[in-house]
This record gives structure tokens, C-alpha cells and sequence, in this order.
């Protein structure tokens, strides 16, 4: 199964007869174009629209991947602000006392 749709694979012989234009104009056109040499994959090209589309599921599925590793180890332990400033020997008020170029 492809992770691109509406997906047409070429080799790289038809890629260069077909010529920079006409794949641009396909991807423009909404293909996605896999390029294959030796029957094996080795490049696409996509439209921006849907490169953009691609880069957005990757970024939602990496915010998804950490949240789910954070709700699988967390053990609902909290530490309040206040008691790590106290372990760095500071409190609330000292660190609002300290100048700003310190």
C-alpha cells in the first residue's frame, strides 16, 4: 500500500523521456509520481500542496507519537515550581530579585 495517492510509478528511462515539464505538469495536476529503477523506488514527485499536506501528517503524527509516550510513562507523579526552585536554593521571590543581565 502507498502512502501517496492517486500514484503513478514510471522508471527513471520514461521519467527522462516524459522531461522535467511533463512531470512537473502531472504533480501539478494532482499525480504523484514514484520513479523506480530496477523496479525499486528511488524518487517522487508531488505537488507543494501536497508535499505541504505530507510535512503536516508527519509533524501531527510526531505531536501524536509524544503524547502517547508521555500518557504510557507517566506515573502522575508532580513536582510543584516552588520545590524545584527550592532545590536550585531559590524561590519565587529571589529569582524575580535577580537582575536581568545576571
Amino acid at each position: 500500500m502507498s502512502i501517496l495517492r492517486n500514484t503513478h510509478e514510471l522508471s527513471v528511462s520514461d521519467a527522462a523521456q516524459r522531461g522535467v515539464a511533463g512531470l512537473v505538469a502531472d504533480a501539478e495536476g494532482g499525480a504523484d509520481l514514484v520513479v523506480t529503477r530496477h523496479h525499486r523506488p528511488v524518487a517522487a514527485v508531488v505537488s507543494m500542496n501536497r508535499l505541504a499536506e505530507l510535512d503536516r501528517a508527519e509533524s501531527d503524527l510526531r505531536d501524536l507519537a509524544l503524547v502517547l509516550a508521555r500518557a504510557a510513562t507517566d506515573g502522575g507523579n508532580r513536582t510543584s515550581l516552588d520545590d524545584v526552585l527550592g532545590a536550585f536554593g531559590h524561590t519565587r521571590e529571589s529569582l524575580a530579585e535577580l537582575d536581568d543581565h545576571e
